[in-house]
């Protein structure tokens, strides 16, 4: 099959319409209107359904479409191989994580990457969703739980607990309690429930819940749990490494915590060589360990 005129049907397909796939390709109407009837005369198909709004996938249209999306993802991959130098670390580097890792932990730290690698493009996407590595929708991840795809390289980095913290004027104020049941007496920040979280978290405040807090407010992510119990609202379950970030908060009642959540790294087995992925892995592993000597230090740990 002609490459040329799949590499054409792809940008059509992807664009709805032949005038944009042409102002993308730098070819004309008629060009890419030829190539395209001429992809269907050697298939014996109609890929595409005419209309006036612009150009639908037939049924044979979408499977070829499905194909050549992953063509074009594995030559993605290719030439991001290949432009990576021996030397040098530079081009896009596609990170996925968890909003509250992503916000709280990992953006904090990226200037320290920028600064040794300032030819670096990054595109962090944060969110819940477990994104499909091997498909190339990010080049690595860090995520909550061991990944269960295949083909991909994964290594457990750290483990976490989500925990109660709050700052000493709610303290202050509220009073400090000593006894899980004393939790009646105070005002609870979590995550709700039924928002998107790893088990541990849901199970730790579901628990929490059943003491009856006097007040409560859920919020959908860890970001604003932190700046609700940074301001002084109440108790909040937050993952134990905002401590570093934000020393001005207290533990409270330590020996209540979540079961251990694993932090684990991923990106494909395709990528085993890419010096971006290297060298931001290389990253996160020594972030890891100073947060970690960091913790020590300050009797945390």
């Amino acid at each position: 099959m002609d490459w040329d005129k799949l590499r054409i049907f792809h940008a059509v397909a992807d664009a709805g319409s032949l005038t944009h796939a042409g102002d993308k390709l730098n070819l004309s109407q008629s060009a890419v209107s030829r190539q395209i009837r001429a992809l269907e005369e050697s298939l014996t198909a109609t890929l595409f359904h005419r209309h006036a709004r612009g150009l639908i996938l037939t049924e044979q249209g979408e499977l070829l479409f499905d194909a050549t999306k992953s063509m074009t993802k594995r030559l993605d991959a290719a030439a991001a191989r290949i432009r990576d130098s021996e030397e040098e670390v530079f081009g896009e580097l596609r990170i996925t994580t968890t909003f509250g890792f992503g916000t709280l932990w990992l953006a904090p730290r990226l200037p320290k990457l920028y600064d040794k690698y300032p030819d670096l493009k990054i595109d962090l996407m944060l969110e819940e969703r477990v994104l499909d590595l091997p498909m190339r929708e990010a080049d690595v991840a860090i995520r909550m739980k061991e990944p269960s795809q295949a083909d991909l390289i994964r290594k457990r980095m750290t483990s976490i607990q989500m925990k109660l913290f709050a700052t000493q004027a709610y303290l202050d104020k509220a009073g400090v309690p000593t006894d899980i049941e004393e939790i009646a007496n105070h005002r609870l920040l979590c995550q709700s429930t039924s928002s998107a979280q790893v088990a541990a978290g849901s199970l730790l405040v579901k628990e929490l819940i059943t003491h009856n807090p006097r007040s409560l407010l859920t919020v959908n992510n860890y970001f604003g749990v932190l700046q609700a119990t940074l301001n002084n609202l109440g108790i909040g379950v937050l993952p134990d490494y905002v401590t570093e970030s934000a020393p001005e908060l207290v533990s409270v009642m330590p020996s209540v915590s979540s079961a251990d959540v694993p932090v684990f790294l991923a990106y494909p087995e395709e990528l085993r060589q890419s010096r971006r992925i290297g060298a931001f892995r290389d990253f996160v592993q020594e972030e890891l360990a100073a947060h970690r000597k960091h913790l020590r230090e300050l009797g945390k740990l």
